[in-house]
């Protein structure tokens, strides 16, 4: 096993995930045939990914869907335990769950919720101060500036599925770091906000890391939310790592050369 750098926040060595999924044809035949002989094809998900990141580190993880980018996510955030390979996250092994480990992380899913749908944002802010077991000085403390800067004001005691979608997210990344956690996840955060919100979102997470010296993994098909935050970025394609470097490196290595087709009406 290599050994992690002495300060890496996050060590990933030849991570790999693959699942098996089952195929079946269609119609009441296929469901038949399926039941008798059910046909199995493995699927490599995420194919032996390697990378570090420094504490304080943000970087962008880019990639089309399905390349890979969340499932590596949910393996570093233990959701997901992987087929072979490391990682390290905080100087945990993520698999393992611990508890000392939770404090330290985040994973905030723009397309997931973890607010409680029929009550106040606020009631869900209280669960995970007992979760987390915050101190109610911290917690208020930490609730008074995410406030101020996000902008809650009036929206915390409405019911989550009374609020706006750039209201819950907003509520969702308060939630997601109210513990203060060293290492966040962001798997799409602006997903389906308008302009302004993507900005606000951008400016609080831009100042969480400044404030806190948080390692940050960001994914987003909006380059905007990359350009504005992250230095570093990392490309996933089916599963593999093919671009690790700065923004103006891809920018370079994606510009290279341009292929114009020409269709005449007549032989030239």
């Amino acid at each position: 096993m290599t050994t992690p750098a002495p300060d890496a926040a996050v060590h990933v060595r030849d991570l790999k995930k693959s699942y098996t999924v089952h195929e079946k044809d269609p119609g009441f035949v296929g469901s038949l045939k399926s039941f008798v002989r059910r046909r199995t094809r493995e699927v490599e998900a995420v194919r032996g990914v390697s990378f570090d990141l420094a504490p304080g580190e943000v970087v962008g993880f880019l990639g089309p869907n399905g390349a890979g980018k969340t499932t590596t996510l949910k393996m570093l955030s233990g959701l997901l335990h992987p087929t072979s390979g490391t990682a390290r996250v905080a100087g945990f092994e993520p698999r393992r769950r611990e508890t000392a480990f939770l404090r330290q992380i985040t994973l905030v899913m723009g397309q997931k919720q973890q607010l409680m749908w029929d009550l106040p944002a606020q009631d869900s802010f209280l669960v995970n101060q007992a979760i987390y077991e915050i101190p109610e000085r911290e917690f208020r403390a930490t609730m008074s500036e995410f406030t101020e800067v996000l902008g809650l004001s009036g929206i915390l005691n409405k019911q989550v599925r009374k609020l706006s979608l750039g209201e819950r997210m907003k509520c969702e990344l308060a939630a997601a770091l109210l513990h203060r956690p060293r290492v966040l996840f962001l798997d799409e955060p602006t997903i389906g906000l308008d302009v302004n919100m993507q900005e606000a979102v951008r400016e609080f997470v831009r100042d969480y890391n400044e404030r806190y010296g948080a390692t940050v993994i960001l994914t987003s098909h909006y380059m905007a939310d990359v350009t504005a935050l992250a230095r570093r970025v990392l490309v996933i394609d089916a599963g593999e790592l093919v671009f690790d470097g700065d923004l103006a490196g891809l920018v370079e290595r994606g510009s290279g050369g341009k292929t114009i087709r020409l269709q005449l009406r007549r032989p030239a």
